[in-house]
This record gives structure tokens, C-alpha cells and sequence, in this order.
């Protein structure tokens, strides 16, 4: 990627400006972000996804024969697309970097951003009127207009109790008021960031029209409460307990007092207050795989000495599609690598590597520990081997 695509692809902003005045601030219009953008599905090749099993799709129809706003999922049959009517329904079809590396390949425009931030890339389909109604999600993302015309209406930030309608698998709002202004029409290559929160609105205007939708994802503060307490748990000796050594005979033994409350208090925070043990947490939470299944892991161990061999003969290891790395430093030679989950030491440049865009071939074995750490990956299913012919 050329070093004024993140420009390009801001319209003329750097990304640090970006990041400052818009990310999860408000939303930003860019005409010609992608420049001559070519869709690298069309219709067809998308429906044929939407068939497969394993792939999550989702069929919404305004008016369904069982009633409006109708869903249903995947996978589908050949046969149900060619009875849809010609209006008024949309295709969604989740994680679509995860099986078309040429989709996977847009990513490569949002290195400004943590990747570990990254959630997947949905493609929606719809003929004239498609749409899934004004809603609002809890996620940024940036929709990049693949194919067709699209007409996107904002309705501003709403409170996180909006009404939405009731009885249906979907949370469109009750009331939807276009801001002024803040309607316009996307061609191929034009692309809309809309931040947490934002209603909005998006209709087909045209036959054959492609939505590509890049959402980075955050834990809610429930979630993270709730996984960083389980992760504590698993690892606490039992002898970690409530203590009340030296207290002071209770005016009445069915109080529970204020000092009471305080040592329980000082026993959760002291428990909870540990940077480095909140760091290997979210490293393997934010590099969870969105489908765990997509991991195949190795039926029989990998022989180091057979690895080691393989790429020497200039075989190359891949990262496994869906998989997920990142790194934290532990001090200035080591480093967790995380990768889908699970978190591995081993040395900062080797860790770096891995979780990059870096090649993982012989020349990686210079680093120490690099070919058991291959190997763990590989029967972790976070690797695979490089299959193309030569």
C-alpha cells in the first residue's frame, strides 16, 4: 500500500486528524476514499457464499410472508433467490475476509488502527429499496460502497434506551429523524465511518447494489467484568480469602458493618488491580476468533525437526484465515504473543513478526524459539501450511 492511501482513504486527512476529531466522535462522508474501487465479488459469487455451510448469512426481507421485517439465516438454497421478489430485500453475509483473501486484502487500508480492534467484514447485497431499516449498532464501522448506489440517512446519536420495535430479530428504531444535512447517495469507492451509536439508514437506490462493511468491535463493560473476574478465578489459590484478623467484637452479630464492607471491598480491588495480569487477559479475549470452528488444530503433534526441515526447502507457513494475533512486551527482549485466545513468551522481534503481515518462512528461524513456537501454533490450527502449487 502506498504511503498516501491513508490519506486517500480519509479524504486528505491524516490519520492521526482522524483519529483525534472522528474516531467514535462523529461520522465522516469521504467521496473517492477507495479511487476506482472494483468490487471483488459480485452478486453471485456472494449468494454462493450465503449457501455454504459454516458461513453466517442472513436473509431480511421488509415484507416476508410471514410479516414485516422478516429474517431469515443460512445457509440457503440456490432455489431461495430465485424466488425473492425484485425489491425490498437484503443479503448479509458475515466474515467475508475470513474465505476471500482479495476481500481480506482491504484491510491492509485500516493499519492506522489497532488490528486487534478488528471485528470482520460484512457484504450486504440488495436490489432497489433493500435495507435492514434505521438501526443503530454499538460498533464503529466503515461502509465502503462496492457496487450500485446507496442512499445513507444519519439521525444523529441516540440514547442507548431509543425504543426499537418489538417482535422481530432486528433493533430498528421506533422513530428515525434525519439530521439535516446528513443525507447523501455512495457511489462504488465512497465510504461513510459511523462511530458507536449513530442512527442510521441505508436504502439500495439501484440494481445489484454492495455494501462493505469494515466493523472494529469493543467489549462491553459487562463482558469485560464478567471474563477478567472468570480469568482471575481460574488462577486464585483458595487460601485467598475474606480476613478479618484484629477486628473488634460486633455491636450486634447480624450487622453487616461498615468495616465489614471495607476489608471485602480492599480484598476485590486488591484482586482486581493487577496491570499485569489485566494484560495477558486482554490480549487473549481481543484475540479471540470470531468462529472458533474455523481453527483446525493438528491431529498428531508437529515434529519440530520436520518443520524446521519443510522450511528450509522454501516451504511458508500461513496465518490461518479468521485467526487473530497481537503482542504485549514484557520487557525489553520478551513478549506474549497472543494469537486466537492463548497467549505464548517468547522473544519481542519473534512475537512482532508473528503478529504482523511479515512472511513466516526460514528466515524466522533466526529468532530463538522460533520453530516450537511454529510448531505450537500450527497445532493450535493458527497456522497451516502454504498449500498452493509451486
Amino acid at each position: 500500500m502506498s504511503t498516501d492511501a491513508p490519506l486517500t482513504l480519509l479524504g486528505g486527512l491524516t490519520p492521526a486528524e482522524f483519529l483525534r476529531n472522528y474516531w467514535q466522535r462523529q461520522p465522516l462522508l469521504i467521496r473517492g476514499a477507495l479511487p476506482d474501487f472494483e468490487s471483488p465479488l459480485d452478486p453471485d459469487e456472494l449468494a454462493g457464499l450465503a449457501c455454504e455451510e459454516g458461513i453466517e448469512a442472513r436473509l431480511v426481507e421488509e415484507e416476508g410472508p410471514d410479516g414485516p421485517w422478516q429474517i431469515s439465516h443460512g445457509p440457503f438454497d440456490e432455489a431461495v433467490f430465485s424466488e425473492l421478489p425484485e425489491r425490498d430485500w437484503t443479503l448479509l453475509v458475515q466474515a467475508v475476509d475470513h474465505y476471500v483473501p482479495e476481500v481480506a486484502e482491504l484491510l491492509e487500508h485500516f493499519d492506522f488502527l489497532p488490528r486487534w480492534r478488528l471485528d470482520d467484514i460484512m457484504i450486504s447485497y440488495a436490489p432497489p429499496g433493500g435495507s435492514v431499516g434505521p438501526h443503530v449498532d454499538q460498533y464503529d464501522v466503515f461502509l465502503i460502497q462496492g457496487l450500485g448506489r446507496r442512499r445513507w440517512q444519519l439521525g444523529g446519536k441516540v440514547p442507548d434506551d431509543a425504543p426499537i420495535l418489538d417482535g422481530i430479530d432486528l433493533r430498528i428504531l421506533q422513530r428515525f429523524t434525519v439530521e439535516p444535512g446528513d443525507d447523501w447517495v455512495l457511489e462504488p469507492g465512497d465510504m461513510l465511518y459511523l462511530p458507536p451509536g449513530w442512527a442510521h439508514h441505508g436504502v439500495s437506490q439501484s440494481d445489484d447494489c454492495m455494501t462493505y462493511s469494515v466493523g472494529f468491535r469493543a467489549p462491553s463493560a459487562d463482558e469485560a467484568i464478567t471474563s477478567f473476574a472468570d480469568y482471575l478465578g481460574e488462577q486464585l489459590p483458595a487460601s485467598s480469602r475474606y480476613s478479618d484478623a484484629g477486628m473488634t467484637p460486633p455491636a450486634d452479630p447480624a450487622e453487616l458493618d461498615d468495616d465489614s464492607l471495607a476489608r471485602m471491598r480492599r480484598l476485590i480491588l486488591a484482586t482486581l488491580d493487577d496491570p499485569a495480569q489485566l494484560a495477558q487477559w486482554f490480549g487473549r479475549v481481543m484475540t479471540q476468533p470470531k468462529y472458533v470452528d474455523q481453527l483446525i488444530p493438528s491431529e498428531t503433534p508437529t515434529d519440530v525437526e520436520e518443520l524446521v526441515a519443510l522450511l528450509h526447502e522454501g516451504e511458508e507457513l500461513l496465518r490461518s484465515p479468521g485467526s487473530r494475533f497481537a503482542w504485549r512486551g514484557l520487557s525489553e527482549h520478551r513478549a506474549t504473543l497472543f494469537a486466537d485466545g492463548d497467549g505464548v513468551e517468547c522473544t519481542l522481534p519473534l512475537a512482532r513478526a508473528v503478529a504482523s503481515d511479515t512472511p513466516i518462512d526460514a528466515e524466522l528461524l533466526a529468532y530463538e524459539g522460533a520453530a516450537e513456537l511454529f510448531a505450537t501454533l500450527l497445532d493450535a490450527g493458527s497456522l497451516t501450511w502454504n498449500m498452493e502449487e509451486e
